[in-house]
């Protein structure tokens, strides 16, 4: 039996598309071979690999993949806050800058907007939901947050997923306007974020390291922002002042190599999200949307 494609809606196009995978062959065997797991826990999901590799990202001469690269995934280089011809490195070229102009943020007061570039998951009721990456699946909010007095505190809540693959912009930004704390780190493995690890143990999502900030925001109350590191990441990059308030859409960091998550949390009641990124994740489909999107509003 083939592999199960990965499938998405694509927001503005309004249409069902089918993912290019990046290294899909070396993903699929993997996750999806018996040697391939015993790959995975003796090597893959630890950080040296990862580190390995964004070293060798980080290398002169990797700057020669840069163009191949932008032609193979069709990248729109008009977006680009410099030329292609400028990256040094491939990491260099992987979290670069893009014009202002490219990512326009939706200036609704009461709007919050998806805090990156990729695919989207939004589950209004993170208690009530299951099964949206394999049967029976469940969202351990308090495993996720390291913390299961914060986790009772955003309970019946709702979440969003954004999943960021290489060929992504890999800058994250604020979903909602307010005051942030500081970034907190959870210590963690380095497995895959796509689905085709998620749909076999949708616990990567609080095994893997990741970074915890709470923003204190006067529309939306607290919002829990959390960055997913995955395999290939070489870092999360935290580029915000705690402390200082910030604007929705404002960047808050970066991701190195590697495909990646941010998922954002709201308390219960707190938002109403978007019809056409509820109504394909109810049918267990991500959305392909950019940042700066509306992701819902405050009731």
């Amino acid at each position: 039996m083939p592999p199960a494609p990965i499938r998405y809606f694509h927001r503005v196009k309004q249409t069902v598309e089918t993912e290019q995978v990046y290294g899909e062959k070396w993903l699929r065997w993997t996750y999806e071979s018996s040697l391939g797991r015993l790959a995975l826990n003796l090597l893959v999901k630890r950080a040296v690999l990862s580190r390995y590799y964004g070293w060798r990202m980080n290398l002169r001469d990797s700057a020669r993949r840069v163009l191949p690269f932008i032609v193979n995934y069709n990248l729109d280089v008009d977006e680009f806050a410099k030329t292609p011809y400028a990256f040094k490195t491939f990491n260099e070229f992987f979290y670069r800058a893009l014009k202002p102009a490219a990512r326009p943020v939706n200036s609704g007061e009461r709007t919050a907007v998806l805090p990156a570039d990729g695919r989207h998951l939004a589950l209004q009721n993170v208690d009530a939901a299951a099964g949206f990456y394999a049967k029976g699946q469940r969202f351990d909010l308090p495993a996720f947050l390291g913390d299961a007095e914060l986790a009772a505190k955003f309970a019946g809540g709702s979440l969003l997923i954004s999943r960021l693959c290489p060929v992504d912009y890999h800058r994250f930004h604020f979903p909602v306007g307010g005051v942030p704390g500081e970034s907190r780190l959870i210590n963690g493995w380095l497995y895959s974020v796509s689905p085709v690890a998620l749909r076999r143990n949708l616990g990567y999502l609080w095994e893997n390291r990741r970074m915890v900030t709470l923003v204190d925001s006067p529309v939306f109350g607290r919002v829990a922002v959390v960055e997913i590191g995955a395999t290939m990441v070489g870092s999360i990059v935290q580029g915000f002042v705690p402390g200082r308030a910030v604007a929705k859409g404002d960047e808050k960091g970066l991701f190195a190599f590697g495909g990646s998550c941010v998922v954002t949390v709201f308390q219960k009641d707190r938002i109403k999200f978007d019809t056409d990124l509820l109504q394909p994740s109810i049918d267990s489909l991500e959305t392909y949307a950019k940042m700066g999107d509306s992701l819902g509003t405050a009731p």
